[in-house]
This record gives structure tokens, C-alpha cells and sequence, in this order.
């Protein structure tokens, strides 16, 4: 486990030494606060509290998804990066076998995730207590961590898929294109049974807290076994063809 740890260790310095590390997370203090600041002086009375401007902007469809597509970006080149400079074989030449090292990089990439993710809450947070009442409002702390968990996994949904892009295609503008371009699909709603076994309409968990399945049949449990099944389907993808791929 401490050699695995290591690996780990290893790619989470590689990505920090990028200017594209610090970026998002100062685009994620920035935008709270722009928000904010404009909600507040248009339509001050959308918000109660910190605490409802917080649950509110953390869901997938507000902040979130921006936690997403910054989480893809930031993450998207870091297996095909070292295809296209060359360093993957001198990776693939260490005494660990390729599924440590590739699960290495995945790791790496949700603790990216994670940690935009816990900025972007306190950041949020913090706008909101500036820009509106700490007290009063409907919202709790429940609210907050629901929509906390919800955007967590519509992120560790889109960063997986975009892992096993970046790993079936070797190409980080590839990975970044067609990521965003699935990040789009989930807007789209087709009023047809087999449509609730896609991705796409399970991938906002947040629409069941407000009584709102995408479908008739649809439930919150359902949802989940479905992007279980898909993040295990990315997955074995990812591994299988990195497992079985020759760089020599």
C-alpha cells in the first residue's frame, strides 16, 4: 500500500507543478463571489441566506457542473499527455505493474475533483454570508451536503468517462471534446423507456430532492445502480486497453 501511496504521491506532484492546477481553484473563489454580488444586486430577494445561496449553487446544475467541466479539463491530459511527450514508456519501465500505475492516475484525478469540490463549498459559503443573511431561509445544513453529494457524483461521473477517453484515445483535445460534448446530452430529455437506462438522465441525482424524475419509472435507487453500472463499464474499458496496449 505505501508503494501505491507513492505512485499516487508522484502523479499528484506532476499536476500540481501545472499552471492549470491553480487556475480552477481560483476561478472557483472568484465566481461565488461575482455571482453573488450580481444576484444580489438584481434580484436580492432569490435569496434567504447563505445557506439557501449555498445549496442552491453547489447542485449540478448551478456551480457544480462548472466543478465538472473545470475537473475535466484539469484532469483530461493526464494519461494522454504522457503518450503524446513520450514519457510513457519510461512509466511503464518501473517495477509497478500498469494497473497500479493507471489506477495511480485515477486516484490522482478524483482527488483533483475532491479538492476543487471543497473549495468551491467553502468559497460558496463564504460569498453567500457576504452577499446575504447567515441566518433565516428554509435551506439547512442537510440541503447543503445533499447538494455537496449530488455534485459529487455528477463530477466523479464525467471525470471517470473522461478518464477512459483519455485513455482509449491517447488525445487530450479529443478527451476534452467529446466529455463536454456527453456534458450536454444531459439537458436533453428523449420521451422514450429505453432512454432511462442512458447515462444521461441519471446523472443529476438532484432531481429526485425535488420530486422530479426524469421519467415515469424512474426512481433515486434506480438512478444509482445505473451509474454504477456505467462508472464499472468505464472502468474495466479504461484498464482492459491500457492493460493490453503496446507503447513499445
Amino acid at each position: 500500500m505505501r508503494k501505491f501511496n507513492y505512485l499516487v504521491l508522484n502523479e499528484w506532484l506532476k499536476l500540481s507543478k501545472k499552471r492549470s492546477f491553480f487556475v480552477p481553484h481560483v476561478l472557483l473563489i472568484l465566481l461565488p463571489l461575482l455571482l453573488g454580488y450580481m444576484i444580489k444586486a438584481f434580484s436580492k430577494e432569490s435569496f434567504a441566506s447563505a445557506s439557501e445561496f449555498t445549496a442552491v449553487m453547489l447542485q449540478p446544475t448551478g456551480i457544480g457542473q462548472v466543478i465538472a467541466i473545470l475537473a475535466i479539463i484539469g484532469t483530461a491530459g493526464i494519461v494522454s499527455k504522457e503518450y503524446s511527450q513520450g514519457t510513457i514508456k519510461f512509466l511503464l519501465i518501473r517495477a509497478r505493474s500498469r494497473m497500479a500505475i493507471l489506477a495511480s492516475k485515477y486516484v490522482t484525478v478524483l482527488l483533483f475533483a475532491l479538492s476543487l469540490t471543497a473549495v468551491a463549498a467553502v468559497a460558496v459559503y463564504l460569498s453567500g454570508a457576504i452577499w446575504f443573511d447567515v441566518g433565516g431561509g428554509e435551506a439547512g445544513i442537510r440541503d447543503i451536503l445533499l447538494s455537496l453529494l449530488y455534485g459529487c457524483v455528477y463530477t466523479v461521473v464525467y471525470v471517470t468517462l473522461a478518464f477512459m477517453i483519455g485513455v482509449l484515445t491517447t488525445s487530450t483535445g479529443v478527451t476534452i471534446g467529446i466529455t463536454m460534448f456527453a456534458l450536454t446530452l444531459d439537458k436533453v430529455v428523449i420521451y422514450r423507456d429505453f432512454y432511462k437506462y442512458f447515462l444521461f438522465p441519471n446523472i443529476n441525482l438532484n432531481v429526485y430532492h425535488n420530486n422530479a424524475a426524469p421519467l415515469p419509472g424512474m426512481t433515486l435507487g434506480f438512478s444509482i445502480v445505473m451509474l454504477a453500472v456505467y462508472l464499472i463499464a468505464f472502468l474495466l474499458a479504461g484498464f482492459v486497453v491500457f492493460r493490453r496496449r503496446d507503447v513499445a
